[in-house]
């Protein structure tokens, strides 16, 4: 792992969801992946752009709806980098320290997901 790959930052985050703030808390993040984070992201905007380009121009709705498919394959690379980076850092350090909120938070998140 390179330097250029980990950003560590300790902040206090405020989390909102559909217009509401749900929590604040303090607590070190530590990201080992950003740099797959961001090439990852990239693809998926890469595929949504592309399927934007296919519907203005009138394409074949299997084509797009094939295009769509890697869209969402990118964003779900994207969510188990982020995942994994929160369960091995974040997660583990709430634990050692009984943060309890962030477990909950964890929760949340995945049940958001999952929809």
């Amino acid at each position: 792992m390179n330097e250029h790959n980990k950003t560590y930052n300790q902040h206090a985050h405020e989390h909102i969801h559909d217009g509401h703030s749900l929590n604040t808390h303090s607590h070190t993040h530590t990201h080992t992946n950003t740099k797959a984070v961001l090439n990852r992201l990239s693809r998926a905007i890469g595929h949504l752009t592309s399927v934007r380009g296919m519907v203005e121009r009138g394409q074949d709705c299997s084509e797009v709806l094939i295009q769509l498919a890697a869209v969402r394959s990118a964003i779900n690379g994207v969510c188990k980098v982020i995942l994994k980076d929160h369960l091995d850092h974040c997660i583990v350090d709430a634990v050692k320290t009984g943060d309890t909120q962030a477990i909950e938070e964890l929760n949340r998140a995945i049940e958001l997901l999952m929809k």
